[in-house]
């Protein structure tokens, strides 16, 4: 899961994803704004490990029983909502930079489920595309 998400950020880097986020978020009214698009880019590059794994298992079988299960539990288990309950703190959506546990999931399964590019428009699904 982790490799398919950092593999996702590079798909992002070449769709120019990247670029068109960091456009945004300079010109966000502050950094709640700024916080919301980095989301909506970890959120993407968690669908892309799903689109990666769907398509990795098609043709090649790769996945074995439980793995699935074990990439939604690490989604979870980063998600800003868990990590900000560990470190004992209130879980404050404003401050999130990668998403909840939930929506981590969430995005992870529809690409795994769909195996479609386009399922992970995570920004168009925010209004911003």
């Amino acid at each position: 899961y982790v490799v398919g998400h950092e593999v996702g950020h590079h798909v992002q880097t070449l769709l120019g994803t990247s670029e068109f986020v960091r456009g945004l978020q300079q010109s966000a009214g502050s950094q709640a704004e700024a916080n919301e698009l980095q989301v909506l880019m970890e959120l993407q590059a968690d669908c892309y490990a799903g689109v990666w794994a769907h398509h990795a298992n098609a043709t090649g079988q790769i996945l074995e029983p439980g793995d699935v299960g074990e990439g939604l539990a690490a989604a979870a288990a980063i998600g800003d909502d868990r990590i900000m309950q560990r470190a004992g703190r209130e879980a404050t959506p404003e401050s999130f930079t990668h998403g909840s546990a939930e929506q981590r999931q969430q995005w992870l399964e529809t690409g795994r489920q769909t195996g479609t590019v386009e399922a992970c428009e995570t920004f168009a699904a925010a209004g911003l595309r």
